[in-house]
């Protein structure tokens, strides 16, 4: 080996001994350079001038560390992950072996090693955000983030689904989950309910453009709000729509985490339907908070208890108005509402009262403080009028009526109604009960329309 061949540092100790052997430098500057007592220095003189410039190579280079993890756990640490984990991050996947699995690593280390066996690939360093960050709010209640994030969060076990987050902005505490089928009012309004128990009255809400929270039509119909923010005002809870998704971006974030750990952590549960995950949901959301909540500015709650005059359930509603007709009838989503005829409804004749639709799936007509009572008669027939049919005709009979029953167009109610397919059971069924997926049409012009038989006997 010569000179060259040893590394910088064993060189620069070479050639402080070389000059301490001739005599150009003191035993005291000998010391200070090399940092070892004066019993070393002739030490390593001594080999030097026995073995050469290899004596001064150390002799723990090309051993392992003895604070390596060994071989065989390296092995099983990466089979463990290649089997559960291989889509996880080296951080997720480190939680989760020292979790489930009782093996605790760094996640660094684990990154290492993951890249080295072709299970993960190093990001390039982020470039700078283009916009100007906006700093959190001081107390924990001031703003509440809200967005739906629609995704597989079942993967292939489940229907894809709606979360609905609730995250503080002065935290990035979750303050409340739900899982539905899809972003409506009632369903929001069901996840505020549930907020208002559990934490009480935020003091605004930041949110998107979504219709439940806006009116986005060009002409807005009386006060111009929404149900849902009309409910909000009566509970004095303000809201504000952000005008682009970084604005809201401690949601957005949330949503990306939630969309990588809690599809993981469901996948290791065997969650596949949307019962199921809202009871799994709060443990989560405790884990999650420990992990990434953060002390706020201020430590005060400023969410509010509901004050006394303050109804919850009379304030989530779906309210619309409606006149009642001099029979104490009343028309709502192609039903009839037919009033009984009581001291307070006899003088309604011509007046307006309010229609209010309840998350879960109630209808009440209320005029002031009084609640009505009533009965319903459904427009939309479901039978038709009954023929007179012969004995030995009746078989040929109901053939043909059931082959018309197939062939008719479902009946629509009115455009402009709620979406309620978060609600448990209502008296509005949805005559379109298939959920296939629509056939998608072809291109070009369409043939020529023929009649069927069953058209033909019917015409």
């Amino acid at each position: 080996m010569t000179v060259l061949a040893i590394c910088h540092g064993e060189l620069t100790r070479y050639d402080t001994l070389r000059r301490f052997e001739r005599g150009e430098l003191r035993i005291e500057d000998a010391v200070m350079l090399l940092g070892v007592g004066r019993r070393q220095v002739y030490r390593l003189l001594g080999r030097l001038r026995r073995d050469g410039p290899e004596g001064l190579v150390s002799s723990k280079r090309g051993r392992p560390s003895n604070r390596a993890f060994k071989a065989e756990m390296r092995t099983n640490v990466l089979s463990l992950v290649r089997e559960h984990y291989h889509d996880f991050g080296p951080t997720l996947a480190a939680e989760y072996l020292a979790e489930r699995h009782e093996i605790r690593i760094s996640h660094e280390t684990l990154r290492k090693w993951m890249i080295q066996d072709g299970l993960w690939k190093d990001r390039d360093a982020r470039r700078p955000r283009p916009y100007q960050p906006r700093y959190r709010r001081d107390c924990r209640g001031g703003l509440i983030q809200v967005d739906g994030s629609k995704h597989w969060w079942f993967e292939d076990r489940g229907p894809q689904s709606t979360l609905l987050v609730f995250i503080d902005d002065a935290t990035s505490e979750l303050m409340h989950l739900r899982m539905v089928e899809s972003e409506s009012t009632f369903a929001y309004m069901d996840a505020m309910t549930a907020y208002i128990e559990a934490h009480g009255k935020p003091v605004a809400l930041y949110s998107d453009k979504h219709g439940v929270f806006r009116n986005n039509t060009a002409s807005a119909n009386d006060d111009g709000m929404t149900h849902f923010g009309r409910a909000l005002e009566k509970l004095n809870i303000d809201i504000i729509c952000a005008h682009s998704p970084q604005a809201k971006g401690r949601v957005e974030r949330a949503n990306g985490t939630l969309q990588d750990r809690l599809v993981k952590a469901m996948r290791l549960e065997g969650i596949a339907t949307i019962a199921e995950a809202n009871a799994f949901l709060p443990g989560y959301m405790a884990r999650y908070n420990e992990r990434f909540a953060k002390a706020p500015f201020d430590p005060r709650d400023v969410h509010r208890p509901l004050a006394l005059h303050e109804d919850l359930k009379a304030a989530m509603v779906w309210r619309e108005q409606r006149t009642v007709t001099r029979a104490l009838t009343l028309h709502y989503n192609k039903m009839l509402i037919i009033l009984d005829p009581t001291e307070v409804s006899r003088p309604l004749a011509g007046r307006r009262v309010d229609v209010c639709e309840y998350p879960d799936g109630g209808l009440e007509i209320r005029y002031g403080d009084d609640v009505l009572p009533y009965r319903v008669f459904d427009k939309i027939r479901q039978v038709n009028q009954a023929a007179i049919v012969e004995n030995k005709h009746l078989d040929a009979a109901l053939a043909m009526a059931k082959l018309i029953q197939e062939q008719l167009p479902p009946r629509r109610r009115n455009l402009n109604e709620p979406s309620r397919r978060s609600q448990g059971a209502h008296m509005f069924p949805d005559p379109q009960s298939s959920r296939e997926e629509p056939v998608k049409r072809k291109r070009g012009r369409p043939p020529l329309p023929r009649l069927t038989p069953i058209e033909a006997v019917r015409r």
